[in-house]
């Protein structure tokens, strides 16, 4: 069985239809990259996974567990963590407040104060800025800060959503490199990304959406070498 299975899912904003009954899945240890151009329905799948958006039809199991209709925040205390689109750092609060923010649904705060140590090990300019403000990072630092935010909930799957929008070069490779680490460590990747090429790189497997739809799919190395996504996704 799957770690996470998405089936016949459908998605609609009033009259629109934005997702239009697509299935895939993603087995427990692998990086799934989910591309396509914009309005494609990448976001809307990763909300209606995490529990933000209640789809029209359809299933979504997580670790054998139908959780469709299950709210976004009892989906996290179940092992699955969210990293949106734009970062949504809380501006206003401080660096470890925001981190110890994503450790909510734990109790136990030796285990905590362990993740946490983890956290900074794999991210050591959160650790330097500790106490600064979040809405004071650089668009870089802000995208480690909800990255290891989400981390803090120990989850056994990891959503990210768009993760180098916006950022330097030298920030997106920086971005990639952590995303290869946070899953050869075990936690699962079901990654959201415009920047194809990158996806492509570091994924097991991808699937490509088209206006709410599932076009293609299959092992990211061999869609990487594909003539058509070349043209479509990579602009060659």
């Amino acid at each position: 069985m799957a770690m996470l299975e998405i089936k016949d899912l459908e998605v609609h904003y009033g009259v629109i239809q934005a997702i239009k009954g697509i299935s895939f899945e993603v087995e427990k240890g692998e990086v799934v990259a989910l591309i396509g151009a914009n309005g494609a329905g990448k976001t809307t799948t990763l909300h209606t996974i995490s529990g933000l958006i209640t789809p029209t039809k359809g299933t979504v199991t997580f670790e054998g567990k139908d959780i469709t209709k299950i709210p976004g925040h009892k989906i996290v205390s179940m092992g699955m963590a969210h990293v949106p689109e734009g970062r949504r750092v809380f501006q206003e609060l401080t660096v470890l407040q925001n981190l110890k923010l994503g450790a909510y649904t734990r109790k136990d705060k030796k285990e905590l104060d362990e993740t946490l140590k983890t956290v900074y090990k794999r991210f050591p300019r959160l650790e330097e800025r500790k106490n600064q403000l979040a809405g004071t990072l650089s668009g870089g630092e802000q995208q480690m800060l909800a990255m290891g935010r989400a981390l803090m909930s120990h989850p056994s799957i990891i959503l990210m959503d768009e993760p180098s929008m916006g950022l330097s070069p030298i920030f997106v490779n920086e971005i990639f490199d952590i995303i290869k680490e946070v899953s050869a460590q075990g936690t699962t990747v079901l990654l959201v990304e415009q920047n194809a090429n990158k996806a492509l790189s570091i994924a097991d497997r991808a699937y490509v959406l088209e206006t709410g739809n599932i076009v293609l799919s299959g092992n990211a190395k061999s869609l990487l070498n594909d003539d058509a996504i070349k043209k479509a996704y990579l602009g060659e």
